[in-house]
């Protein structure tokens, strides 16, 4: 498996296919992470397009491992905030998330796994925004907090604090709500 760096390095010499596999493994993470700022899956589409669309158009300087994810997240959380501020919309909603089971053997797993997202999920709607995308972009974009802390523009021991407060609030809520752990 090559690198995004390295896909996106061919991708620039001419390589077709390299910018082919990184809409592949982007495109909808991204696309449900832009739907966050916007609450709306088919702008959320059209911005993912567009933010591939800058980095593709015209060669960035895009350095080390995990820069080009960095890079690609940072590009659209600008064009969110942008589109968001045209159109006076509210952040982060995780309600398009589907998870839908893959077959009847898992049906019942997956409803209890489904319930489970649901909960954390709506519990993740009463986060204050900035923890809320900082959990974000690190458990489920998977971005290192440095790469998180350069989308966000912030240091990187800004992000562990939103993390760790982040994941503070976030027990609190569930536990509110009723909620169990499994080990307990």
């Amino acid at each position: 498996m090559i690198s995004d760096e390295t896909a996106y390095r061919r991708y620039l010499d001419g390589e077709q296919k390299a910018a082919d596999l990184l809409v592949e493994k982007y495109g909808d993470a991204l696309t449900l992470y832009i739907n966050g700022y916007l609450k709306d899956m088919h702008e959320a589409e059209d911005l993912m397009i567009e933010a591939f669309s800058q980095i593709f158009a015209k060669e960035r300087p895009i350095g080390g491992e995990g820069s080009f994810k960095a890079y690609l997240y940072k590009t659209a959380r600008n064009l969110s905030l942008r589109h968001k501020k045209k159109r006076r919309i509210l952040f982060l909603s995780f309600d398009e998330l589907d998870f839908e089971p893959q077959s009847e053997v898992l049906a019942d797993t997956e409803l209890i796994h489904s319930e489970r997202d649901r909960q954390l999920y709506a519990a993740l709607e009463k986060l204050k925004v900035e923890y809320r995308e900082a959990l974000y972009l690190v458990y489920l974009a998977d971005l290192s907090y440095r790469n998180a802390a350069e989308v966000m523009g912030k240091r990187e021991t800004q992000i562990t604090h939103l993390v760790q407060r982040g994941k503070q609030s976030l027990k609190m809520i569930l536990e509110q709500e009723g909620f169990t752990y499994a080990d307990e």
